[in-house]
């Protein structure tokens, strides 16, 4: 069967846009309203950031919208509770994206048994370990149709690389630069041959590209050796909880003019 994050690459080969935002930020219940405005905005995919105390691979931005929904109340099972209604929101491809101990405490086949249940697409968990997924997670996984979405950085192996396209996760996740994320894009040569050399790999797995993305040139320039973009912290700067809606629909436009 062909599932949501399929049908998107087939659909559209090129220039798609991926947008993150932090479940719970900037109000608690403000979750389904971000979703409800990227369903009806040229989105491609979204992906729900978990909050969490201790986020690796997030910059400030990410950093203070985690805090802010922490504070705010938010929780796994405040989540799932807010995503029942997704399906009848949007039938974009929607990923959640954490870190192994959310899913670890909250207990995995729970977990994956719930995000099937709501219908999430998929998981990104940028410190999971290749041998433990293959050996814990993926079963479970498998059995809840859940992709599971590995990161690469410029200091990937050619062989890791490989190792992450053959486990068909809907997408890689190409990481710009080795930094956090919201940092900046500006020009870098050692990007662009990175991104060429990926390109030129000729891999079966469409990839994405993240981190630093923060403009329509940014955005423009991934869209030619990548299949598309990923935007997190400026979208969550540009975020205004006075107008919500407007300001999502605003970002997207000026994003893919």
């Amino acid at each position: 069967m062909t599932n949501r994050i399929e049908k998107v690459f087939h659909q559209k080969e090129k220039e798609k846009l991926t947008i993150y935002f932090t479940a719970g930020y900037p109000r608690l219940e403000d979750t389904n309203t971000i979703l409800k405005a990227l369903d009806e905005s040229d989105v491609d995919i979204i992906e729900i950031g978990m909050p969490y105390s201790d986020p690796l691979a997030d910059g400030p931005t990410i950093q203070q919208s985690s805090m802010t929904a922490l504070a705010n109340g938010m929780n796994l099972n405040k989540l799932f509770e807010q995503l029942a209604e997704l399906r009848k929101i949007t039938q974009k491809p929607v990923f959640i994206m954490g870190y192994c101990n959310n899913v670890l405490k909250y207990g995995t086949e729970k977990f994956c048994q719930k995000c099937a249940e709501v219908g999430i697409d998929g998981l990104i968990l940028p410190d999971m370990p290749m041998h433990e997924f293959k050996l814990q997670f993926k079963p479970i996984f498998d059995q809840y149709n859940l992709k599971n979405v590995f990161l690469v950085t410029p200091k990937t192996s050619e062989e890791r690389i490989k190792e992450v396209d053959e486990q068909e996760g809907g997408f890689i996740y190409m990481v710009s630069s080795s930094s956090t994320t919201g940092g900046s894009w500006g020009d870098s040569p050692e990007r662009l041959e990175y991104l060429k050399r990926i390109q030129s790999m000729n891999l079966k797995t469409p990839r994405m590209v993240g981190f630093g993305i923060s403009d329509h040139a940014a955005l423009k320039m991934v869209n030619q050796f990548a299949d598309g973009g990923i935007i997190g912290s400026a979208f969550i700067k540009a975020l205004n909880a006075d107008d919500l809606e407007g300001s999502i629909k605003g970002f997207i436009k000026k994003i893919k003019p």
